[in-house]
């Protein structure tokens, strides 16, 4: 037993005390710059060989500045070499009278929505004498005087609109089951236009015409003129919640007794056919120079350009069908729909 004693004792490492300072900064939870300075001193004593320039240079310091820090080191309280606040230890107070902050109070108190400002004019016609706005906000500081705010109140609307959402919408393979539409905002030639387009989910048949408002009216105005085209076997009407799709666009479809289904908030893959064909539009035709501010003018071009995307346009995923030859199959569309709505 007494040889094995001696033989573990032999293995034993003695801890240094650089490595000591290093555990006992450690447990004190010395800041970063404290351990920095820790290493000045374990390096002035281990390596340098108390050489101050050799410390100076191996970590780019100033002479003075390890002398500062030199002189405070004290191992036994390794929180000399953090650094001290520099704030100053008597800081000036309020000057302050209990006359001035009661009439203050008073005044704050009945005047409770008043700035510093307005109490300062108040206070200097009422008392005559001089106050600084400084001195009344400082009151109101101290004395925490600041008007109460109301509770908001979440009681529901008796109007509330409930929101039937897409998602949950069951879909069917028939033109004019279901017509998603969709707002182009145009900011071109210093003018704002609106393009409101719909199209079928079905048979991918799209209509568009540009607006110079963004209200409910032009919207309605809009799916009226959608809703002749599809001669009328239009059965839901998919939108986004934007307010164009309000108030008289949405009276017009209970007048027709048709489903309004919504988009989720912030969710455009809830209406992909739509966003794909206001793509195309950007594409195959408002980029080709044909936007022109007078709304008479543009909707004649475009149109000619529906006519052309609905009635002469492949589509691949209709099968290399157009539109209209697609809808062929499930509905009877007259094939000059189109060139009746140029007005």
């Amino acid at each position: 037993m007494v040889y094995e004693y001696y033989r573990k004792a032999k293995k034993a490492v003695v801890m240094s005390k650089y490595d000591r300072w290093r555990i006992m900064a450690r447990k004190a939870k010395l800041s970063r710059e404290a351990l920095v300075r820790l290493e000045w001193m374990i390096f002035f004593e281990q390596k340098a060989g108390g050489d101050v320039g050799l410390v100076v240079r191996h970590f780019g310091i100033g002479k003075s500045t390890f002398h500062k820090w030199k002189k405070r080191f004290n191992p036994l309280n390794l929180r000399c070499i953090e650094t001290l606040s520099s704030s100053p230890k008597n800081r000036r107070g309020r000057m302050a009278t209990s006359t001035k902050d009661e009439r203050i109070i008073a005044l704050r108190k009945k005047y409770m929505y008043w700035g510093k400002m307005k109490l300062q004019v108040l206070y200097q016609a009422q008392y005559g004498e001089p106050i600084t706005p400084w001195y009344i906000q400082r009151v109101i500081e101290t004395y925490r005087l600041y008007p109460k705010r109301p509770k908001k109140s979440y009681t529901a609307t008796k109007n509330t609109i409930v929101k039937k959402k897409i998602r949950d919408c069951e879909r069917k393979p028939v033109t004019g089951f279901l017509i998603h539409f969709d707002t182009i905002v145009l900011h071109l030639a210093g003018v704002k236009r609106y393009i409101v387009t719909g199209i079928d989910e079905h048979s991918k048949v799209a209509y568009a015409r540009m607006y110079t408002s963004h209200g409910s009216a032009a919207a309605k105005d809009f799916f009226q003129r959608l809703y002749y085209l599809l001669e009328e076997k239009v059965e839901h009407v998919h939108t986004d919640n934007g307010s164009e799709f309000h108030k008289h666009f949405d009276n017009a479809l209970r007048a027709l007794s048709l489903t309004h289904w919504w988009s989720r908030p912030h969710t455009p893959k809830d209406n992909p056919s739509n966003e794909r064909f206001n793509r195309t539009l950007r594409e195959e035709f408002l980029n080709w120079g044909n936007f022109h501010p007078d709304t008479k003018i543009f909707n004649q071009k475009l149109t000619d350009w529906l006519v052309e995307y609905n009635g002469i346009r492949p589509h691949q995923s209709l099968n290399y069908l157009t539109p209209l030859q697609f809808a062929q199959k499930t509905i009877h569309l007259s094939t000059t729909w189109s060139s009746s709505t140029s007005s």
